[in-house]
């Protein structure tokens, strides 16, 4: 089989390793990938015009396109191939543009989880012209307040404040001033819920699903949890409180009815969905849905699938999902994201890279690099994700600080708490 998959960070870098282990594989082409994926098959840069991809597909006998991140999902490259005579038969492993509502518009989601009956945070939604119910609503909570900008906002969109008076400020920022452009024009409020995160992913063809290794990811810049948000600082897999009898609350409660959900409502969905969870006292609330795998999760998830990933992926196609055994690796597998001096606010680019020959017993997934030459440099803010293994956690955090320090380039930043929450 000829595959296309859409996307340029290490998520894309993890799924192209596991594409490449595929005994079904002809040819991968990665767009627009990085150095890293170069590695797996070959890097092409097609954009994001549905009409390019349309002819890259054709031209190249593409039978499956695996799609990274959200923007083209949200955007409807499913329905654009759905509704395409010539294109109807290609996969895409994603959901349609209705389907990618749950991560694209939060107010959608949130009434989606109320409609179902899945547990989630008391909730709100709020706008321009209704910005003093708002403040108003704001009042009858406890702080921290969560304010999230109804649409995408490349992961920014979701502040959490500490005084009511900062948040009746980020309020008006967000629906009088556009802070989030057009992904403000609605605010979801919701109560702030106390516990410890997890990341969920299930794969499902639309009627049957796979449960996919738990992960935790990391999101503050600084250590114990502290500065800026980011795009995901490290992960961890599996997690311990993610007992089974934690576990098959999640089910009950929360993925049966959520795919039952979406098949109540006639929506495609053929994918991944990535539900964000708070664990509250040994019980699941969801925070947040997601209509692809998360990254830096994908780094831990991946590497411990040792299923044929092609194999698995062509069960959407024959709503079959159910008629094989998903094969998991029982190690530990942590992944610590390094990053580029100032990030997450501005930060420095086309620093050179040394070091990456130098690793030994993990994986490296290249985020934001590109190559000049035989150079590799920065690209990105997250720019390098180094995986291991380990019979325990701690080994495979050992293994990962060790190869961490053998990479480096002016300014290089990483933390070195990942997972110490959870020993």
């Amino acid at each position: 089989m000829n595959i296309l998959l859409l996307g340029s960070g290490a998520r894309e870098h993890a799924i192209a390793l596991k594409i490449q282990e595929s005994k079904l594989l002809t040819k991968l082409f990665i767009s627009p990938g990085n150095p890293g994926t170069s590695l797996c098959g070959e890097n092409v840069n097609i954009g994001s015009d549905f009409s390019k991809i349309k002819a890259f597909v054709k031209g190249n006998n593409i039978e499956m396109v695996v799609v990274g991140p959200e923007q083209p999902l949200v955007d409807g490259i499913w329905d654009y191939f759905h509704n395409d005579n010539e294109l109807r038969d290609i996969l895409i492993v994603g959901p349609s543009k209705e389907g990618a509502n749950l991560e694209g518009s939060k107010d959608f989601a949130k009434s989606f989880m109320q409609k179902n009956n899945i547990p989630t945070a008391r909730y709100k939604t709020f706008y321009k012209e209704t910005l003093n119910q708002g403040k108003k609503f704001l009042s009858t909570l406890s702080p921290p307040y969560v304010l999230k900008a109804d649409g995408l906002a490349a992961g920014k969109g979701v502040v959490i404040l500490n005084t009511l008076e900062e948040a009746e400020k980020e309020l008006t920022q967000m629906l009088e001033n556009n802070k989030f452009g057009t992904a403000s024009n609605k605010v979801v409020i919701e109560e702030f819920l106390s516990g410890i995160e997890c990341s969920v992913f299930v794969l499902t063809d639309g009627t049957n699903y796979k449960v996919l290794p738990v992960a935790k990811d990391y999101k503050r810049i600084g250590e114990n949890d502290t500065g800026l948000n980011t795009g995901g600082m490290g992960s961890i897999s599996p997690i311990s409180f993610a007992d089974e009898d934690f576990m098959q609350k999640v089910e009950k409660r929360i993925i049966r009815p959520t795919i039952q959900g979406l098949k109540n409502e006639n929506i495609n969905y053929q994918g991944f969905i990535f539900i964000g969870l708070m664990n509250v006292k040994q019980e699941p609330y969801v925070i947040e849905y997601n209509v692809r795998m998360g990254d830096p999760e994908t780094e831990v998830v991946f590497p411990r699938i040792k299923s044929d990933i092609l194999e698995v992926f062509n069960c959407l196609r024959t709503q079959s999902l159910d008629s094989i055994n998903l094969d998991i690796d029982p190690r530990f597998a942590t992944c610590v994201m390094m990053v580029a001096k100032g990030y997450p606010e501005n930060y420095e680019k086309g620093k050179e890279i040394k070091g990456l020959q130098d690793t030994n017993d993990c994986i490296v997934f290249h985020a934001g690099t590109k190559q000049e030459e035989e150079k590799i440099l920065t690209n990105g803010g997250r720019v390098i994700a180094v995986t291991c293994y380990g019979e325990t956690m701690q080994e495979a955090l050992d293994k990962c600080y060790k190869n961490v320090e053998r990479i480096s380039w002016e300014g290089k930043y990483f933390r070195r708490d990942i997972g110490r929450d959870l020993l």
